[in-house]
């Protein structure tokens, strides 16, 4: 029976590239001269630290413009609140998104069933296995998905007849 994976998955090697251009591009930028803008990924957690609130909204336009050019979405990225550190310098947590958590597998097979598609869906850990008789179902369960409009990317994979 032909099936196929639906996965979020984040390359984290083109993802350390785009960090490493936006550092570049802080410390050559006229704005950021002498500030104490960083960025550090820690596995799945980038911590951004900025002077004021002003440079942090920066930062993320910055960051969010070379991931596209790497071809990574800006949907991987889930911000936390700013918090407050010394002075008026903030820092932020934000989490890299990787795998489909168990509510969004939920809501994806949901809708998928409800969609009238003639296809299975079965939840397998951070990812969901769609198999159907024809290839025809498993290209138009593809589509529903994708006209789902979800935050978090999704990557359609394993594709076999």
């Amino acid at each position: 029976m032909p099936s196929f994976d639906i996965v979020s998955k984040t390359d984290l090697a083109e993802f350390d590239n785009a960090v490493s251009n936006v550092e570049r591009e802080i410390s050559q930028r006229y704005d950021f001269k002498g500030s104490h803008c960083t960025l550090e990924r820690n596995e799945h957690e980038l911590t951004i630290n900025a002077d004021d609130d002003l440079k942090l909204k920066q930062m993320h336009e910055i960051l969010q413009g070379h991931l596209s050019k790497r071809g990574i979405e800006t949907g991987v990225l889930d911000y936390k609140t700013p918090e407050k550190a010394a002075g008026q310098a903030v820092r932020q947590k934000v989490v890299i998104r990787e795998g489909i958590d168990r509510d969004l597998s939920k809501k994806i097979a949901k809708e998928i069933k409800s969609s009238g598609v003639k296809v299975q869906v079965a939840i397998q850990g951070d990812e969901l296995r769609v198999t159907g008789k024809k290839r025809d179902d498993l290209q138009a369960a593809i589509q529903h998905v994708k006209g789902l409009k979800l935050e978090q990317p999704l990557q359609y994979v394993n594709f076999r007849d």
